[in-house]
């Protein structure tokens, strides 16, 4: 009785260790916001793949608790603002910051 006791106090131990090993911290993101700012960092590319105007393989998208962070080379001023612009349009964005430079 007393081994199957602390059999279960163990578990019980380690599901709480398993659960706070999932909260977030100022630095370091929770499981269910890791998944959401994949969810969104799939949406702005996928944005931006669709601009016509763009070039999506020289933008890279970042997403941090929902703070989305753009940053490449584009040929054109207007080329950074726009893609800026897509990313600010998408649900779930927060914030955008946009380090795109000038070729």
């Amino acid at each position: 009785m007393k081994f199957t006791k602390s059999i279960a106090t163990g578990l019980f131990v380690a599901s709480l260790f398993a659960v706070a090993g999932c909260a977030s911290t100022p630095t370091k993101e929770g499981t269910g916001e890791y998944v959401d700012d994949a969810l969104v960092t799939t949406k702005v590319k996928a944005s931006i793949i669709n601009e016509p105007t763009l070039k999506a393989t020289e933008i890279n998208v970042e997403t941090f608790k929902g703070v989305v962070q753009l940053s490449g080379f584009v040929a054109q001023p207007g080329d950074a603002a726009k893609a800026g612009e897509i990313a600010r349009g998408v649900k779930g964005v927060k914030s955008v910051k946009n380090d795109i430079r000038i070729k």
